[in-house]
């Protein structure tokens, strides 16, 4: 019975890792021994300021100053170097001149410090000279294990622990909100201000130019921290872009990961990049790349603590629709306007929802959403308001406003609307408008679970943002239908590597429009059979051929836009007007672009459909690669602008939540008593042109403009194709997500001669992976799990999320796969898992767990040695697995790739470990 545990429950793996010592940043954020590198006692610098704070009463840890001119700083022993330290230390804080940094850098790896943070100043940010510091710094720590934070940066906090190795001068509160930011100087403000607000952190770090640990590090961290339950961002750039959005995913589903990202404007997006010295990118990407990775953005400061607030104590809203209730009709107002502006909805009251407010509100309340319980309102009306309100079917979320009035009491309402802060499932927030007169109530209220907002419109405005996140997290995470249409194969993959060869040895870069088109077609795109004529006689030729009419567009390999030179004509009836076509374009062309540029026609027949223009493209975004386009086409595409980012590659729902952020989505659904197109064919479609994009990395620039999507069919009209130049394809951002890795899917036969196919895993692979569980018995699930797991556990959707949709950056999962013949019923026989953990980059765990009806077939032997082979080409270093003693057959199999058992004493498991 061959299965092996993993992830679900808590793997002695995992347990003895964690004994092994300090993993990761473990040591940035738990030291239990610090070392000052230019401490000192003279005032007010940041060597003595550092050094205090480490002293205070409330750290616990071991302090030691190092400086070689001193013997002793601020009453602790002065060392002259960190070699001369009496222990190996978890972190080094180094506040030294620039120039010095690098060198002092190596002393820590070779005393085998664990992590360091430069505060010092004076590198990229002043230019080349500080540019090379830095190359000198990423020599020290490459192929180490230090982790440096910095430089050029305020330090780091770990209030939890008292710890404050950074030259603010107060510690906050503790709290569960880690705080990271770009912005020294911003932290110190909002350090200044938690004191008054009360706002307690459970880390604060400033990041400085993130030479080493990126926000991917740092979000994976405190996605584990215990103590953290929100990650609020202040970025200027992203760094590095896979890694970002890799942690992200991974983090988002179950805590809230929220950003104000600087540099929207132009002007905005040059002072970030010169205070960073990195690159900022295009603001509609990044907010692209934020949906995907469910990461809400908000405009300011004051949000991003708000949202903290409302994410960490009520629900998410399953919808966009909200109900408002108030004492007083202006702010019920001012609050539907922020609500629609922010692309909410204001809930209609269901029929009951009016009969039961109408049975007790006074005859002349308001008889709609806002519901205006009146000036005089007292606590139990609105008590019972808020509890008829919240049972609306209608409604996503509630907002209760309270204006004071001489008949209110803010503090008696306030604890009658308490009972209501989680008890429906839906978000409760409130606006207590005011000063003193309100403040008891507010308290009552946030004691009580429900976020209260000076303001009404900011109170609207907080849950649209909550409704934008629960959008991002439900796009992730929504299991996605296979993508309608052909399947793709490797010849088809391989004859468009064919075609860019043969354009790039021709010395071109521009395709045109036949090879274009030809592209689109292997990947199952359809086009508009196209054909090229060289001559006047050859056109009318491949035009009676094809079938009048026709259109005549320019054949060239420099020009890209055909319209702009007068190098299309519509509609030609016969072969005269085919003729004349030619001549005129051949005209227009030299006139408007030089001779040259001509160098003949296509010719296509004239599609006469009653449809939508529509674009879909890509183009290299310099942070995250390859990024797509869809939106209204045609000749005017860029003077309407109705379009929409995304990062590829795409499924089904990711594909229609794409077309659902533009305005020609609406059309396509049919309007007006004009049928809706496929959309299901067009999510197909757009999926195959991800893949495209992804899997075609000599790709620069595509675009089929017009696509034409009608209720008949969807048919490519034009296409145009740029590549990058060969040499500096391997310089080009990549995806920064990673595609579906295709290289490791093969085929295999087992001993009964079953053919399976052997790849990974994909999201729409969840229902197929549910019925896999229904065929286990409770003994192999025991010795997968290490625990007996009941069915309903294994199948619910948000534990096959995280296996189904895993990032293959972090984790491959192999299935083995069959097809029964005749239905094609897809069946899961097998299943083997590849996890790096997650603080050691070349460690990876491993397991592999088969159907009962499948084992002893030598299934589970090829499962892990794939496995086996994908950690190789992964660079993983290190394969490790737990098992328990009584599984023979994974201990069987595990010796036969390789594995060196060892059993674990006073423990019920036996450790594999391979070196690779």
């Amino acid at each position: 019975m061959i299965s092996t545990s993993i992830g679900e429950a808590v793997s002695p793996a995992k347990m003895s890792q964690k004994e092994s010592g300090k993993q990761g940043l473990e040591a940035l954020f738990q030291p239990e021994s610090v070392a000052v590198i230019g401490a000192t006692d003279r005032p007010k610098t940041v060597g003595r300021t550092v050094l205090q704070n480490l002293l205070s009463p409330e750290f616990h840890g071991r302090v030691y100053a190092v400086n070689p001119q001193r013997s002793e700083v601020l009453g602790v022993k002065a060392y002259k170097s960190v070699a001369d330290l009496p222990e190996v230390i978890d972190i080094a804080v180094l506040a030294t001149p620039a120039v010095t940094v690098p060198g002092l850098v190596g002393e820590c790896v070779a005393a085998g410090v664990k992590s360091a943070v430069v505060i010092s100043a004076g590198f990229k940010e002043r230019g080349a000279e500080g540019v090379a510091l830095e190359r000198e710094i990423q020599e020290k720590i490459r192929e180490t294990n230090l982790r440096l934070i910095g430089p050029n940066c305020l330090g780091v906090m770990s209030p939890i622990i008292g710890f404050n190795a950074t030259f603010a001068k107060d510690m906050p509160k503790a709290g569960s909100v880690a705080m990271l930011s770009q912005s020294g100087a911003l932290l110190t403000a909002i350090l200044d201000w938690s004191h008054k607000e009360h706002v307690g952190f459970s880390a604060i770090v400033s990041t400085g130019s993130m030479l080493d640990v990126s926000w991917g590090d740092l979000i994976s961290h405190f996605g584990d921290d215990p103590h953290t339950r929100s990650i609020l961002i202040y970025m200027e750039s992203v760094g590095d872009a896979r890694s970002f959005l890799s942690a992200a995913r991974a983090v988002a589903l179950s805590k809230p990961i929220i950003v104000i990202k600087a540099g929207r404007s132009e002007a905005a997006s040059k002072a970030a990049a010169s205070h960073t010295g990195a690159l900022t990118g295009s603001d509609d990407v990044l907010d692209a790349a934020f949906r995907r990775c469910g990461v809400l953005r908000v405009p300011n400061i004051a949000d991003l603590f708000y949202m903290a607030e409302v994410l960490g104590k009520q629900p998410r809203p399953k919808g966009p629709r909200l109900t408002i209730l108030t004492n007083a009709g202006g702010p019920g107002v001012l609050a539907t306007d922020a609500l629609v502006a922010n692309g909410g909805e204001l809930a209609s009251l269901a029929p009951e929802t009016m009969e039961k407010l109408n049975a007790f509100l006074p005859a002349h309340w308001s008889h709609g959403n806002p519901i205006d319980v009146l000036g005089d309102a007292e606590a139990q009306r609105y008590a019972k308001a808020i509890e008829v309100a919240a049972q609306d079917p209608n409604s996503d979320g509630l907002l209760a406003i309270l204006a004071p009035q001489g008949m209110t009491n803010p503090t008696e309402i306030a604890e009658q609307l308490k009972p209501y802060a989680r008890n429906s499932g839906k978000p409760l927030l409130a606006s207590w408008m005011g000063g003193t007169s309100v403040m008891a109530g507010e308290q009552v209220l946030n004691d009580g679970g429900v976020p209260t907002f000076p303001y009404p419109d900011t109170a609207a405005r907080a849950f649209t943002y909550m409704w934008r996140y629960t959008q991002s997290l439900r796009s992730l995470y929504e299991t996605p239908s296979l993508a309608e249409g052909p399947e793709l194969d490797e010849a088809a993959r391989a004859g468009v590597r064919e075609i860019i060869e043969n354009a790039r040895q021709s010395g071109r870069l521009l395709l045109d429009e036949f090879e274009s088109k030809a592209i689109l077609a292997r990947y199952g795109i359809p086009t508009v059979e196209t054909r090229i004529a060289r001559s006047e006689d050859e056109a009318a030729q491949q035009a009676s051929q094809l079938g009048f009419p026709v259109v005549l567009k320019i054949f060239s390999h420099t020009i890209t836009h055909k319209t702009d030179v007068g190098g299309v004509k519509l509609n030609l009836q016969d072969e005269a007007a085919v003729c004349k076509a030619y001549r005129e374009i051949k005209v227009s062309v030299a006139e408007k672009a030089g001779a040259g540029h001509f160098s003949g026609v296509t010719v296509q027949p004239m599609v006469r459909l009653d449809g939508y223009e529509l674009i879909l493209g890509s183009s290299i975004d310099p942070q995250f690669g390859p990024v797509l386009l869809f939106g209204s086409g045609g000749q005017l595409v860029e003077v309407y602008k109705d379009s929409a980012l995304a990062l590829p590659p795409l499924n089904t729902t990711l594909a229609q939540r794409l077309m659902e952020q533009t305005q020609i989505f609406k059309a396509l659904k049919g309007v007006r008593g004009r049928k809706p197109v496929d959309l299901v064919a067009l999510e197909g479609l757009l999926v195959r042109f991800s893949q495209l994009v992804v899997e075609q990395f000599a790709i620069s620039e595509i675009d089929i403009n017009p696509l034409v999507a009608s209720p008949e069919r969807l048919l490519a009209l034009d296409a145009r194709v740029v590549l990058h130049d060969s040499a500096k394809e391997k310089a080009a951002p990549k995806p920064a997500i990673r595609p579906y890795p295709t290289q490791y899917i093969s085929k295999w036969t087992m001993k009964d001669h079953g053919h399976v196919t052997i790849r990974p895993i994909r999201p729409e692979d969840e229902p197929v992976m549910a019925e896999f569980h229904h065929t286990l018995s409770n003994r192999t699930v025991y010795l997968r799990y290490f625990a007996s797991l009941s069915l309903r556990t294994r199948i619910a959707h948000e534990r096959l999320l995280r296996i189904c949709f895993g990032d293959y950056e972090r984790e491959i999962v192999l299935v083995a796969e069959r097809q029964e013949p005749g239905s094609g019923v897809r069946q899961i026989l097998g299943v083997g898992r590849l996890n790096r953990l997650r603080n050691q980059s070349n460690e990876a765990e491993v397991a592999v767990l088969v159907a009962d009806q499948y084992q002893n077939q030598g299934l589970g032997l090829e499962l892990l040695r794939r496995v086996v082979a994908v950690a190789r080409e992964e660079k993983v270093t290190r394969v490790i697995s737990e098992m328990l003693t009584d599984n023979l057959a994974m201990q069987a199999i595990s010796r036969k790739v390789g594995f060196q058992l060892r059993r674990r004493p006073d423990s019920p498991s036996v450790s594999a470990v391979l070196e690779l």
